[in-house]
């Protein structure tokens, strides 16, 4: 569903066919309102706005725990490498995102909705040339959820990266930590 500028998409919680190159190709030049609603008509309103005002653009995505923003993230930044004709960087999404194993560790916990829900927000900015092609990008993430460091609800887990720490307690090189056990820290750490 599409309402001007505003995006309203559902994950189906599977892979559709809807977001290859041929799809790309197919909006890359539309006007948005010509095609059916979808994320590349918004990724292609930015660009072309961003080309015809040379001014910087926005795309928020947003949405509960595992509506699908990150992978909408990727779709627009796959997006942009293509119609940009960024061959140097026609894999940005990935370069970009290729940082999500250590982001998810630090920010991603488990909860009753989903096993690896992002409990911070992620700021990506996509940088262009003048011929507006990818040169580079940059993500910041900010902690949402601190109080998940002391406390969780039940059924839910403190951040990732405190059990994969613990899980390399006897590690020579993390001896000097005192981690033990996770179940040692039930108390804390449940």
């Amino acid at each position: 569903l599409s309402v001007g500028i505003i995006l309203v998409a559902i994950n189906p919680y599977k892979q559709l066919p809807i977001y290859g190159d041929a799809i790309i190709h197919a909006y890359s030049g539309q006007n948005m309102g010509d095609m059916d609603p979808h994320i590349f008509a918004v990724a292609e309103e930015a660009y072309k706005q961003m080309a015809r005002n040379n001014r910087n653009q926005s795309i928020i995505v947003s949405g509960e725990s595992g509506a699908g923003k990150t992978v909408s993230a990727r779709y627009t930044m796959r997006y942009f490498a293509t119609v940009s004709k960024s061959s140097s960087n026609a894999h940005v999404e990935d370069k970009v995102l290729a940082s999500n194993p250590i982001t998810e560790a630090v920010g991603n916990a488990k909860t009753t909705r989903n096993d690896n829900s992002s409990r911070f927000g992620k700021y990506t900015e996509i940088s262009f040339d003048q011929s507006y092609q990818i040169i580079g990008a940059n993500m910041r993430t900010y902690l949402l959820e601190k109080s998940r460091v002391v406390f969780q609800s039940e059924n839910e887990r403190n951040y990732h990266i405190f059990y994969q720490l613990c899980a390399s307690a006897m590690q020579p090189e993390y001896e000097h930590l005192k981690l033990g056990m996770s179940e040692e820290n039930n108390l804390l750490f449940t």
